[in-house]
């Protein structure tokens, strides 16, 4: 038995893996990071390390205080961490007022977690907040279609999820509050970690202005899931558009009564703020 064995060291590793066979990760891009268990870090406890130093983060998060992650590396590429994760993948501990981490297992030869662990470790405290500690798992992924809708959709939270939720049926159901929308940041910083953790407050899915997507959800297959749906339905938005002559005026769509119709269907509460 090793690190690599256990099941949600496997689990992370898939999603890694799943991503990049979508196209989401060319070269480093992207990242994941993971809260564990207290049944997971007893379990992986054995197989830690000597921990290296603290490195503060810039942001604070005293809710996850003293908690562990697994995070991709950074500068890591998403394609090797199924071959060799103690390569490009590790364990964090954060420190016990929220605002430092150091490395316990993995990131070989001095890797660091992802530049924007700042982002994931911020949206992971509110996320943690808003569902009572169900969501464990960020992603954050280049997906091509929501990059692509960045440049020709206006950036606004309505706009973005009344095209998404009209492009397949089963939008609206898989994120009823609908999708958040940072408009073009530097990654890695403070700033974007801030901005972002302001509309997980709301969201489960913000799109971030031609850079790509970013997820959080209470598992890997619901929080991979997620990202495939809204990244679908960009990609169905782009192709109808295309066939429409470049115009988004369709001959057909999901109705508001529709989108409720559903919701209610499903026991589903929708974002009333979203629909006429």
């Amino acid at each position: 038995m090793a690190m690599e064995d256990l099941a949600f060291i496997k689990g992370f590793c898939r999603l890694c893996d799943d991503g990049f066979k979508q196209g989401w990760h060319e070269r480093n891009g992207g990242n994941l990071t993971y809260r564990m268990t207290d049944d997971e870090v007893a379990e992986a406890k054995p197989f830690f390390e000597e921990p290296r130093e603290w490195v503060k983060m810039g942001v604070r998060g005293e809710n996850l205080a003293g908690q562990y992650f697994v995070s991709t590396g950074s500068g890591k590429y998403m394609r090797n961490v199924l071959e060799d994760p103690y390569a490009n993948i590790g364990i964090v501990e954060i420190n016990e007022t929220g605002d430092a981490f150091h490395i316990v297992w993995g990131l070989a030869n001095g890797a660091r977690p992802t530049s924007e662990f700042e982002s994931h470790y911020m949206n992971h405290c509110v996320a943690a907040a808003r569902t009572d500690g169900a969501d464990r798992v960020i992603y954050h992924a280049h997906t091509p279609g929501i990059i692509e809708m960045s440049f020709v959709v206006p950036l606004g939270d309505r706009v973005f999820t009344r095209i998404l939720w009209q492009m397949m049926t089963e939008c609206v159901v898989v994120f009823p509050t609908g999708v958040g929308v940072v408009p073009w940041m530097v990654p890695g910083g403070p700033a974007i970690a801030e901005a972002s953790s302001e509309l997980m407050q709301t969201y489960d899915a913000i799109v971030w202005a031609h850079h790509g997507l970013f997820a959080a959800g209470p598992d890997f297959d619901t929080t991979f899931g997620l990202a495939h749906t809204v990244e679908k339905a960009a990609e169905i938005y782009l192709a109808a558009r295309a066939a429409n002559g470049g115009s988004d005026d369709f001959l057909n769509k999901i109705s508001d009564k529709g989108l409720r119709d559903t919701c209610r269907d499903f026991g589903i509460k929708i974002n009333e703020a979203f629909v006429d």
